[in-house]
């Protein structure tokens, strides 16, 4: 039977996104159901009725729409006028649901839980992002419990104008603003040869976990003079075998002498052991070698899905490829090195997005004299922090397994590698877990919006919390994964929800707070010239 809810009844339908791995789906569902339990009182409060547009599969195990089938069967059973709610306490692959988005009419309401443990607002901001690139309207919110002020009075906006206004008074477009003529300058030069020279992205599979707001249109990314060199996991795994062990040998007993610290067990379905690091210090190397046979100046493996099945996780490879102090590869049957004294830029589950921006990043970093090593982190989570002189709110940025080591307390010697998660790594593998260290650095994300390219730029500063702290925050997310503490300058929590168009965000260190504002302009003036709608978010300095 249809579910029909015209706007006058006061009723609104749920949806809840999931995983496309069972195992995380069936983790979650706890969390998701006392979410729309939360839900349900909030709107009963506002006097409207939540319905819930698909069951709970007892043979699944969780009530999730679970792939883009079942979403689009979900879909046809829902009134394409109603109001509509996506609510998500888990990682979502946004294209399970984006067909029916994109034809919906009614009114369309993303809500995330606030939680580190539960991500669900981690799948809502790449649902926002994907959509935004789409050119389907949304509003959006969450909350920690959905009785607070803002949440209440946010979904009593919604109720009677279909709407969510936010305050993004921080955004500056570039465009708008003037930034010192020398930095301008620096900026522009720089872009012209980068888009003079042309670069490669190799890009093992797209369309990483749902993420469809990090696939560029070639159509707008090769004017930036980006092209992309599209690979299969499949070849990266057939020249994996071609890896003779000693050679795989060779960059496990580099990674000891540098200290990074291995935490070994001997249980394959629950521990980390040496044959699956083995296998990685393989992917390592292949890697390595078809950037060089394919001229790729950066690249990005997706593993999920598909590598899942056939061998241990890419992250320890990709932190050691985003390292310029990596173990040498050398071509095979040859004594010719690959990208000497050079990092191999890695931009994490194919996030194109990333790419271009981590690219770009390298190189400028380059001419600027700064440490060029840039990442993506998650926007995992955060809370307000006081003591240790912190009285900030401190975001917790996590990303999925890898950073490089030069963002670490203690560079290789202050990293370990830990099993990743069985629930979403069958075959384990290592990560490179560590601390980022206390300094300056810029952000920013490059994201799709009106079928053109935009960048939105900022500066944070990375704080040292206390060990204990710490600690408390990698229980609350993910405790085998690199972290960072960083507070957004002149940026609020909710002004940064409101305004990001993705889970992922780039960082990049500067030698000081000063050097950060300057290179935040000259970055902002250098992407504007490559074609990219860049603002300026938060306080970055002008002069």
């Amino acid at each position: 039977m249809k579910t029909r809810n015209p706007r006058s009844s006061k009723q609104a339908v749920l949806i809840a996104n999931g995983d496309l791995r069972p195992a995380a789906n069936q983790k979650c569902w706890p969390a998701q159901s006392r979410m729309e339990q939360a839900l349900a009182r909030a709107f009963r409060k506002e006097g409207w009725r939540l319905t819930r547009a698909h069951e709970f599969q007892p043979a699944s195990g969780h009530g999730f729409i679970d792939s883009q089938k079942r979403g689009i069967e979900v879909f046809r059973d829902i009134d394409p006028e109603a109001p509509l709610v996506v609510a998500e306490s888990v990682w979502q692959y946004s294209q399970h649901i984006l067909p029916g988005l994109y034809t919906h009419r009614g009114p369309i309401l993303t809500v995330a839980n606030w939680s580190g443990t539960w991500p669900g607002l981690v799948g809502m901001l790449n649902l926002n992002g994907s959509l935004t690139k789409m050119g389907v309207g949304y509003s959006t919110l969450w909350s920690e419990n959905f009785t607070d002020d803002a949440f209440r009075d946010g979904l009593r906006e919604w109720l009677a104008t279909g709407r969510v206004t936010h305050d993004q008074s921080h955004v500056r477009p570039l465009a708008l603003v003037k930034i010192p003529d020398a930095d301008a300058a620096t900026g522009q030069a720089f872009a012209r040869r980068f888009r003079r020279d042309k670069a490669i992205l190799g890009v093992f599979d797209e369309g990483c976990m749902g993420m469809h707001n990090a696939i560029i249109p070639d159509e707008i990314l090769n004017p930036t003079g980006v092209f992309k060199e599209r690979l299969s996991q499949s070849s990266l795994f057939a020249a994996m075998q071609r890896v003779r062990e000693s050679e795989a040998d060779e960059v496990l007993a580099w990674l000891k002498r540098k200290g990074l610290a291995f935490r070994f067990g001997k249980d394959e379905a629950s521990e980390l052991t040496e044959s699956q690091v083995r296998q990685q210090c393989r992917m390592y190397i292949a890697a390595v070698r078809l950037a060089d046979e394919f001229g790729c100046a950066a690249v990005g493996i997706q593993y999920q899905q598909g590598l899942k099945d056939l061998t241990p996780a890419s992250d320890l490879v990709e932190g050691m490829l985003n390292n310029a102090d990596r173990p040498p590869v050398r071509a095979a049957g040859g004594r010719r090195e690959l990208f000497p004294g050079e990092a191999v830029p890695h931009f994490n589950e194919v996030d194109e997005c990333a790419g271009l921006d981590g690219l770009v990043t390298y190189r400028l970093w380059r001419e600027l004299g700064f440490q060029p090593e840039n990442t993506l982190h998650d926007l995992r989570w955060g809370q307000h922090y006081r003591g240790a002189g912190v009285n900030d709110y401190v975001w917790v940025f996590l990303i999925s397994g890898a950073a490089p080591p030069a963002h670490f307390i203690g560079g290789w010697g202050g990293a370990s590698s830990e099993r990743q998660p069985a629930m979403y790594f069958r075959l384990g593998g290592g990560t490179l877990k560590g601390i980022s260290k206390p300094g300056h650095i810029v952000w920013s994300r490059v994201f799709v919006m009106g079928g053109r390219l935009h960048a939105d730029v900022g500066v944070a500063r990375v704080v040292r919390l206390p060990e204990a702290e710490t600690e408390r925050r990698w229980k609350e997310t993910t405790p085998q994964w690199p972290i960072m503490h960083a507070v957004l300058e002149g940026i609020t929590r909710d002004q940064m929800m409101a305004r990001h168009k993705s889970n992922h965000i780039q960082v990049v260190y500067t030698p000081s707070r000063a050097e950060a504002h300057r290179a935040a302009r000259i970055k902002a003036a250098a992407l504007a010239e490559l074609g990219l709608e860049v603002s300026l978010c938060g306080n970055v300095n002008l002069a």
